[in-house]
């Protein structure tokens, strides 16, 4: 039997006047930020429930539930950081996340490295380990009219 665990990860979040827009713990310059209870960080919530998926964990809302106070407005930098810790505590080690941020705008590539460079340093990972990638939908559905942003999240880790 392998040592090897996969999970996926899948977030929405809309997008709302008055708020920050942050991605991969990184605020990015734009009119309008994610709607959530805490920074609604729509890529680092996928990301989290991609490790959690691949040790059966549950999702965040398990670990961090939207009605709880304690959770308002929190960074969820400081949410993947936890996962990371709870993933060592049980004896597992992030392998590799792929992520996909789905929005029509803004451009975030000029945001990707700083974003992976976040999401290794929230899971004691190596740079090198984590994939940060953006798509249109081509003017189409939730994602594409701007009404909201969306990502999936797949993550590999091992127990060591």
């Amino acid at each position: 039997m392998t040592t090897l665990r996969i999970g996926h990860g899948y977030d929405v979040h809309r997008l709302a006047e008055g708020r920050p827009l942050i991605l991969g713990g990184v605020a990015i310059p734009w009119e309008r930020g994610l709607d959530g209870h805490s920074d609604a960080d729509v890529l680092t919530h996928a990301v989290m429930d991609a490790l959690l998926g691949a040790v059966a964990a549950g999702d965040i809302g398990k670990l961090f539930p939207d009605d709880d106070a304690a959770y308002l407005n929190i960074s969820s930098m400081l949410l993947l950081e936890r996962v990371g810790d709870y993933l060592r505590q049980q004896g597992y080690a992030v392998v590799n996340i792929d992520a996909t941020l789905v929005a029509q705008a803004p451009k975030v590539s000029p945001y990707r490295n700083a974003m992976r460079k976040n999401i290794a340093a929230a899971l004691k990972a190596d740079i090198s380990r984590i994939s940060v990638k953006a798509t249109t939908e081509e003017h189409l559905g939730f994602t594409g009219t701007g009404e909201g942003m969306a990502a999936h999240a797949v993550a590999l880790v091992e127990k060591v």
